[in-house]
């Protein structure tokens, strides 16, 4: 029988001790790193993009885009070696109430521990998590996101529209890897349902009034065998 994972399996429930700086920002065009990424391939796709501050002391954060928005990194080894990333992610959660997108290195080798992944971070978390191939895709994915964040700082407030946040190019890309959606029917399921998790518990009948019954049924099955 398969043990089924619990949050107090891998920590303590009164343990909130977990180091990760609240409020911590760049300004804009640049982005807070963790000193651990120094001189890794992420850092150095940044150069002449965006601009790395290096910084110790983040904790469990890998990467602040924002003082709402940060980035935490699970490799093809964390994958591979156990549970760990579990419980970094479970406890930043239980530490912050910052946004937190997760990248995950999806290669050859983690592959077979993808959907388990995916799973745990986005149906039992909720949180937004991103594949990447390679530190070289994720520091691309880390420079869109620092312009979308500088973009939307720019925009008149008294006439910006309502948005779902920073994380929203990241939720964008993860409904389009849900077979036969593409951009235009993934923007109209966020504008439905907001969010990764609205979306994976909504029923095929409320799907279907935004994309049609055989995109419905796909999409439901897509969370299911996830």
């Amino acid at each position: 029988m398969q043990k089924v994972f619990r949050f107090s399996d891998v920590v303590p429930m009164d343990d909130v001790r977990t180091p990760v700086r609240a409020g911590a920002a760049a300004l804009y065009g640049q982005v807070l790193v963790n000193e651990k990424w120094r001189g890794s391939a992420i850092a150095q796709g940044f150069q002449g993009k965006i601009k790395p501050i290096f910084e110790d002391g983040l904790g469990l954060v890998d990467f602040h885009l924002s003082n709402q928005t940060c980035v935490l990194y699970i490799s093809e080894t964390d994958m591979v070696v156990g549970n760990s990333y579990k419980r970094k992610l479970v406890r930043f959660q239980k530490a912050t109430s910052l946004r937190g997108i997760v990248l995950v290195e999806k290669t050859r080798i983690s592959e077979q521990y993808f959907q388990s992944v995916q799973k745990f971070v986005v149906l039992e978390l909720g949180m937004t998590l991103l594949p990447v191939a390679s530190q070289t895709e994720a520091s691309q994915l880390l420079i869109q996101l620092v312009h979308e964040e500088s973009k939307e700082h720019g925009h008149n407030p008294f006439r910006r529209k309502s948005r779902s946040n920073l994380a929203e190019p990241a939720v964008l890309a993860m409904v389009q890897q849900i077979p036969g959606v593409g951009k235009v029917k993934a923007l109209a399921l966020l504008q439905q349902f907001p969010s990764i998790h609205q979306l994976s518990n909504a029923t095929t009948e409320e799907l279907e009034v935004v994309v049609g019954r055989t995109i419905a049924q796909q999409i439901r099955t897509f969370f299911i065998q996830t």
